[in-house]
């Protein structure tokens, strides 16, 4: 059926479903059931088996393979089979390989949990009632209700159309919205069917609503819609990486170079010792070889960007308890480092919980009326509320209780055309016609109501406005907003029995009679006061912009704290008047700003990127997209949020709370020391590794196998950095000025540490090998010449490594603290710990060891290892110690 060319009501019979009453909550089940949920198809996902070998691609892996592949050849080709080192160089490698893919299963867990947390939802109309429902649940035959700011979630035909404009670029490629209406559209002559961007009466999946609103039915859903159609070509897009995993990767490149570089010294170092014998012998060739993959195992941190991920989704996951959605990973790393955020003040900073508690007017009977009137918000008999937004609700309650309720209002005056509101010009107008002909009803902020009103209406009738009467109402005006009342003011026109020609804006609001004025109050939050200190006490400024009168914005963010004086607040009126560059040397000096429009929230994140700095941007309509997008942090409102906002917003308040967004900076500040511990603790621990590997090439023994340091890679590394993606926040978090976003990973002097703690973990484990050598009654000179095999040394120096690495996991639980002075304790890192000495000990104590060419060590050699090993934390600490008074002498 093309219903674009046949009356809604026929459309309405062909899909079950009726305007008024909608589709029955069991019915729509029923439909569900039969059609599957409105999704477009996705991407479709590796299976396991590949997902497997693509962790088994990685160059280190392939190279260790190939490692094991030769050395079993050679023993093979010298009659000295041996296939110890293939099996457990390839059980680890297996190991390592599901480990890689339950953790990139559990991220994308993480973020699909999220994403069901961020999907969108519609007001549809179910059993008679306007209900909200996930978007995937629409079916064929639901009434769906648009505003503007509302991506259309399905393909539906319009059954009735307010002034809506629809912006349907991605469809058609039309840069201009396109006017919509109800009407059949009729076939040009010799055409067979209307072109996608000319069906006025029909709106699409996938584009928005910018202008007015309307009614529709849905008439396809899922990849029955026209977007399904490219849905395989929406399907490729491939998701990004963050800022920090990009540095990282970087990091890894770079690390392989060196290790390439380093392999090719020790192969150098053979040849000169060697010379030509060198090539000639395979054993030699094959040992050395061998010492050059160790350097590689050692050197290369495999799991750093996979503990990363882990860490970054672990800690959406935990924002998103706390309503904070993420929607770009990307988001936590910025988060750490804002140092402005520009908050509205409606339902952000206050309860959004609108009651009228006060009026100025001489005919209480018309404002009231004309209030409800302009009003969107409906008025629920059965339950005694007002639903809709907030402020009209508020407007419509104070109506009902007059006795007009929306109702009983739609009745006796059933509107007939409308300009509805948007935040350029802060009004709205209804046209209604009741038994003597057509009323324009207009209700907005009082300056820009008061400015198109030619007449008053006072108790003995309508008068000419004149500049005494403009004053009285200011005055009134000033003394509502002066209380942090929000002020709204109503306004009528007589149309007599001619309707209005126009609908539009500019011709409606016009010759207007001034009716009268309601206060409003928005409690603030109660948290909100405390959660600005602690932004502040955090280095993070916080700036007020709303659509409210100066006054009342003063008001408030005198009584939060934002600023201290009047001086400190603009309105947009003033803004205009201010060039870019006065804006961006003056932006300091501002704290609110009043009676601004969308497009004044993008020049004010300019500014402030002016000075450099990291701008959070909250925002709810249409029209606030752009700054938003600007902004280094876009916040869309989860609650009162237009679907446009929520889109390209990097995080998504579920509760519209500020608190919430400073609950994330605190979030996102412990995301990221988390991620940076886990880098100088995998990173010191590598460079111990490569350093003594190194050591040891270079005297001429070998210290520790392939085998033995992937052990310690996959156990002793990996497991404690991801319990301290659990660790809780210091206790000085939001004490702390922001990070610089321009702060390389190795800032703050956490590079000096990794080389410090690592050359440390290296002696402390050379120690531990020369020790083992000595109590085994063999000298070094003797291993060299491969007179003795130094097994007691080797496994002396693995049990120390292995077990330094994990005392060294607890010394990371804080960069700069005392360990001592930590009040909390980390269980997931305790258990780790437990964990890896329990395997440590499996692998030495039981047949394994044999594999891994361990001695038997008694209980002397086990109290000098793990001695040897908890040194780590004194050391550690005392160089704590050193640096807190060195950046307490830089401060």
């Amino acid at each position: 059926m093309r219903e674009y060319l046949v009356p809604a009501q026929d459309v309405l019979k062909e899909c079950g479903a009726d305007e008024e009453q909608g589709l029955g909550v069991g019915r729509a089940a029923e439909l569900l059931e039969q059609n599957g949920p409105n999704r477009l198809k996705e991407a479709e996902k590796d299976p396991l088996w590949k997902r497997f070998f693509q962790q088994m691609a990685d160059p280190m892996v392939i190279m260790l393979i190939i490692a094991a592949v030769i050395s079993a050849l050679t023993g093979i080709v010298q009659g000295e089979a041996d296939f110890a080192d293939v099996i457990i160089i390839m059980l680890v490698v297996v190991l390592n390989s599901i480990l890689g893919v339950v953790q990139e299963a559990k991220s994308e867990e993480a973020l699909a949990a999220l994403q069901e947390m961020a999907a969108a939802t519609s007001k549809v109309v179910r059993d008679g009632r306007v209900v909200s429902v996930p978007s995937s649940d629409l079916v064929v035959g639901d009434i769906v209700i648009l505003e503007a700011g509302d991506s259309v979630p399905a393909d539906c035909r319009i059954l009735e159309s307010a002034s809506m404009k629809i912006e349907e670029a991605a469809l058609t490629g039309e840069s201009v919205p396109a006017t919509k209406h109800a009407e059949v559209i009729e076939l040009e002559e010799g055409s067979d069917d209307v072109p996608l961007g000319d069906r006025k009466n029909m709106c699409y999946m996938g584009s928005t609503v910018v202008f007015g609103r309307g009614r529709a039915v849905v008439v396809a859903t899922g990849m029955d819609t026209e977007m399904g159609k490219i849905a395989d070509a929406l399907a490729q897009a491939e998701d990004g990486q963050t800022p920090l995993q990009v540095k990282l990767d970087e990091l890894s490149r770079a690390l392989t170079i060196l290790v390439v570089a380093i392999s090719a010294i020790v192969f150098l170092t053979g040849f000169v010792k060697h010379g030509l014998g060198f090539i000639s012998d395979l054993g030699l060739v094959l040992n050395t070889f061998m010492i050059a993959v160790s350097l590689a195992v050692a050197a290369i941190p495999e799991g750093l960007v996979a503990v990363v991920t882990i860490v970054l989704s672990m800690g959406v996951t935990k924002m998103s308890e706390k309503n904070a959605i993420i929607r770009k990973l990307s988001a936590v790393e910025t988060l750490g480092c804002t140092q402005i955020i520009c908050s509205d003040k409606t339902g952000t900073l206050t309860q959004n919980k609108m009651t009228v508690v006060e009026h100025a007017t001489e005919d209480l009977t018309a404002h009231v009326r004309t209030m409800a009137l302009a009003s969107d918000a409906k008025w629920d008999d059965a339950e005694g509320v007002a639903t809709g937004e907030p402020t009209e609700a508020a407007l419509v309650a104070d109506a009902a209780k007059e006795g007009y309720t929306t109702a009983k209002l739609a009745q006796s005056r059933p509107r007939v055309g409308e300009a509805p509101f948007d935040s350029g010009r802060k009004m709205m107008s209804v046209v209604v016609k009741d038994h003597d002909g057509y009323e324009q009803h207009t209700k907005g902020g009082p300056d820009v109501v008061l400015a198109r009103c030619t007449r008053y209406m006072s108790e003995d009738g309508v008068v000419p406005m004149t500049d005494e009467l403009r004053r009285q109402v200011m005055d009134q005006n000033k003394a509502m907003a002066d209380r942090a009342l929000r002020v709204m003011a109503s306004a009528r026109r007589d149309w007599g029995t001619q309707m209005p020609e126009s609908f539009e804006p500019g011709f409606l609001e016009q010759d207007l009679t001034f009716v009268g004025l309601s206060g409003m109050i928005d409690p603030v939050r109660p948290e909100v006061k405390a959660a600005i200190e602690e932004a502040h006490s955090a280095g993070i400024r916080v700036v007020m912009i709303t659509g409210d009168h100066i006054d009342t914005a003063v008001a408030i963010a005198r009584e939060l704290g934002i600023i201290e004086s009047r001086e400190q607040a603009i309105t947009g009126a003033e803004l205009d008047r201010i060039s870019d560059e006065d804006l961006a040397d003056e932006v300091e000096r501002f704290g609110v700003y009043a009676r601004v429009q969308p497009e004044h929230k993008v020049r004010i994140v300019d500014a402030w990127k002016k000075k450099d700095k990291v701008v959070a941007m909250t925002g709810d309509g249409v029209n606030d997209a752009p700054s938003i997008k600007k902004a280094d942090i876009g916040v869309g409102m989860g609650i009162t949020g237009t679907d446009v906002t929520k889109n390209v917003a990097d995080m998504v308040l579920a509760d519209d709370n500020f608190a919430t967004i400073i609950n994330a900076c605190e979030e996102g500040r412990r995301i990221y020391d988390n991620i940076r511990k886990c880098i100088q603790f995998l990173l010191s621990s590598n460079q111990a590794e490569v350093i003594t590997v190194f050591v040891a090439s270079l005297m001429g023994f070998t210290l520790l196998e392939p085998t033995h340091l992937l052990w310690i890679n996959l156990i002793t590394d990996s497991l404690p950095a991801l319990a301290m993606a659990t660790e809780g926040a210091e206790p000085n978090i939001m004490e702390r000025q922001p990070r610089d976003s321009k702060d390389g990973i190795f800032s703050n002097g956490m590079g000096l540490d990794t080389i410090v703690q690592g050359t440390i973990i290296s002696v402390l484990t050379l120690v531990a090998y020369f020790i083992g050598l000595a109590t085994e009654g063999v000298s070094l000179a003797d291993v060299v010449a491969g007179n003795g095999s130094g097994l007691e040394g080797m496994t002396m120096a693995f049990l120390t490594l292995s077990m330094v690495e994990m005392f060294h996991s607890l010394n990371m639980r804080s960069r700069r603290e005392s360990v001592f002075t930590l009040k909390k304790q980390n269980f997931w890192l305790w258990g780790a710990f437990v964990v890896a000495l329990l395997l440590t000990f499996v692998v030495i104590e039981t047949p394994l060891s044999e594999a891994f060419d361990f001695a038997e060590l008694d209980l002397v050699h086990y109290a000098i290892s793990m001695g040897l090993a908890a040194l780590i934390i004194p050391i550690v600490e005392l160089e704590k110690a050193i640096m807190r008074r060195v950046d307490k002498a830089k401060a």
